[in-house]
C-alpha cells in the first residue's frame, strides 16, 4: 500500500504543479493591468519595487521559516553566491526591467514578449545541463517542436489581430501608440532583458534545488537579496521628499504585487520548478497574453480576436507536446512516469530528498 501511494502522490504533486502554473500567468496577467496604471500616475518604479519585495518578503520569511525547517541544509558559500545570484536576476533585474519596459510600451507588448522566455530558460538549462536533450529520441524532438509551436503560438497572437470573435471590435485598452520611437525601442530592449533575467532565474534555481531541496526558502533568500540591490538603487535615485509616499490605488498596486505576484507567484514557480523542471516551468508564460485577452474581455469589454484563438490554441498545443515528451523521457530514462525532478540528474548529489 505504502509503495502504491508514493507514486499517486507524486502525480498528484505533478497536478498540483501544472494547475498552480496556470493560476500564475492568470496573476501575472492583472498584475500587468494593475501595474500599468499606477505607472501611468507616476510612481517611481525603484520605490514601487523595493515595496512590492518588502511586502513579499513579510509573507515568505516566516512561512519559509516554519515550513522547510527539515529541508534547508547549511548556507554555505557557494548556496549563498548563488541565492545571491538569483536575487540579482530573479528580483532585482526582473522587476526593474519589467517596469521600465512596461513604461516605455504597454501591458499587451509586455506580455506578448514574455513567451521568449521558455527559449532563454531552455537554452541556459542545456548549457548548464540542468536538463538533457535527446535529439535523436522522439521525446527530445516532441520536446523542441512543441516549445517552438508554443512560442509561436504566442508571437501570432502579438503580431495578428484578424476580426472580433468575441466582443465589439473595439477596446477600451487599445495599444496605446509610443510617445517615442527612441523610448519604445529602449522600452523593448528592457522586456528582453527582463526575459533574460527570468531564464537565468528559472534555470539556476533549478541546479540550486537538486543540492538545496527548499523552494520556498531560495525564494524568500532571493527575496531578500532583491531587495538589498533594489533599496541601494533607490536611495541615490528616489525623491526621498515626494517620491516614497503612494495615493491609494498606488497602494493597492503595490500590495497585490508584493502579495500576489512576488510571494506566491514566485513561490509556486519555485515549488513547480522542483516538481516539472525549468523548461516546462517557463513554457507557461505564453498563457500571459491569453489570460490578458480573457481578462480585457470579461472586465474592461475588449474584444478577443480570431489571432487570439488561434494563438491559445497553439500555446495549449505546445505544453501538451512538451509536457508529453518530459513525461515520455522519464519513462524511458527511468521506467516511471513520475519524479520528484524529472529533468536533474542528481546522481553525483547527496543532498536528502524532501
Amino acid at each position: 500500500m505504502e509503495a502504491e501511494g508514493a507514486p499517486r502522490a507524486k502525480r498528484r504533486d505533478v497536478f498540483l504543479a501544472h494547475i498552480g502554473m496556470v493560476l500564475v500567468q492568470l496573476g501575472y496577467s492583472v498584475y500587468h493591468i494593475v501595474t500599468k496604471v499606477a505607472l501611468d500616475d507616476g510612481t517611481n518604479k525603484i520605490v514601487f519595487c523595493l515595496y512590492r519585495d518588502i511586502v513579499a518578503l513579510l509573507f515568505l520569511a516566516p512561512v519559509a521559516y516554519f515550513s522547510e525547517k527539515e529541508l534547508r541544509p547549511p548556507l554555505t558559500a557557494n548556496f549563498l553566491v548563488t541565492l545571491i545570484f538569483l536575487g540579482a536576476t530573479g528580483i532585482f533585474a526582473n522587476q526593474i526591467l519589467f517596469l521600465l519596459g512596461l513604461a516605455y510600451t504597454n501591458p499587451a507588448y509586455a506580455a506578448a514578449i514574455q513567451p521568449s522566455i521558455p527559449i532563454f530558460t531552455f537554452i541556459l538549462s542545456l548549457l548548464m545541463r540542468v536538463e538533457k536533450l535527446h535529439i535523436r529520441r522522439i521525446d527530445g524532438q516532441a520536446k523542441v517542436v512543441g516549445i517552438l509551436i508554443c512560442v509561436s503560438g504566442a508571437i501570432l497572437m502579438a503580431i495578428f489581430r484578424g476580426p472580433p470573435v468575441f466582443g465589439h471590435g473595439t477596446s477600451a485598452t487599445a495599444r496605446a501608440e509610443p510617445n517615442s520611437v527612441s523610448n519604445w525601442s529602449l522600452g523593448v530592449v528592457c522586456l528582453i532583458g527582463n526575459c533574460i533575467s527570468m531564464g537565468a532565474y528559472i534555470a539556476v534555481q533549478a541546479k540550486l534545488l537538486v543540492k538545496y531541496p527548499a523552494p520556498i526558502s531560495t525564494t524568500a533568500f532571493a527575496n531578500f537579496f532583491g531587495c538589498l540591490f533594489i533599496a541601494v538603487i533607490a536611495l541615490f535615485m528616489a525623491n526621498m521628499s515626494t517620491e516614497w509616499s503612494f495615493k491609494q490605488a498606488e497602494v493597492f498596486a503595490v500590495l497585490y504585487a508584493g502579495i500576489v505576484s512576488s510571494c506566491i507567484n514566485y513561490a509556486v514557480m519555485s515549488v513547480s520548478n522542483k516538481i516539472l523542471g525549468p523548461s516546462i516551468v517557463a513554457l507557461y508564460n505564453p498563457l500571459q497574453p491569453i489570460g490578458s485577452a480573457i481578462l480585457s474581455l470579461i472586465f474592461l469589454g475588449s474584444s478577443v480576436y480570431l489571432g487570439s484563438i488561434i494563438g491559445g490554441v497553439l500555446v495549449v498545443l505546445g505544453l501538451y507536446l512538451v509536457t508529453w515528451a518530459s513525461k515520455h523521457g522519464r519513462i524511458m530514462n527511468h521506467g516511471s512516469p513520475v519524479l520528484s525532478e524529472p529533468f536533474i540528474s542528481n546522481q553525483n548529489s547527496s543532498a536528502p530528498r524532501p
